[in-house]
């Protein structure tokens, strides 16, 4: 599975956000609404404030219920750019994000089963066998679309740590 692991400092993440199902697969309608709901207002804002890599719109999500591995519950979806900057405008949201080690996995094909397919192996497959495990901030994703679904790029950002080893001495 290609990925790469990379450290970035501090940023905000600035956008809109709201309360959606967890939803393993196929178009998630409560994000399409979220999406939709944003006004041309809030996207000149979030456009001022976005001056960091990868400058496409983000998909944050970060406050899961228990359970959402067995796809149970409810997570915050946030919609935003990444920014140096502080929000100030108050139809926007601002989410903070620590400085990490970020693991970046790059993919491509169809949108969006390939991110959904992408993101399962990420689970059963690459953190079991990696010296890393998921740090307890909000991760990203983002889709470059070229007006096809079928052949689309994504990038998922997992925040992650090093394993702790139980091993003694």
């Amino acid at each position: 599975m290609e990925f790469k692991i990379e450290k970035k400092e501090k940023f905000n993440i600035v956008g809109v956000s709201k309360r959606v199902p967890i939803q393993f697969e196929g178009v998630n309608n409560a994000i399409s609404e979220l999406a939709q709901s944003i006004t041309e207002q809030q996207r000149n804002e979030m456009h001022q404030l976005a001056d960091l890599y990868p400058h496409q719109v983000l998909n944050a999500s970060y406050d899961f219920d228990d359970g959402f591995l067995e796809e149970k519950g409810c997570l915050t979806h946030m919609i935003g750019f990444a920014t140096t900057k502080e929000n100030p405008f108050d139809d926007l949201e601002q989410l903070s994000i620590e400085e990490s080690l970020w693991a970046i996995f790059p993919n491509e094909g169809p949108f969006p089963a390939t991110l959904q397919e992408t993101t399962a192996k990420i689970y059963s497959e690459w953190l079991p066998s990696s010296d890393y495990e998921v740090a307890d901030i909000p991760g990203f994703s983002f889709t470059k679309h070229n007006g096809t679904s079928e052949n689309v790029y994504s990038e998922i950002w997992m925040p992650v740590k090093k394993k702790v080893s139980n091993k003694l001495g």
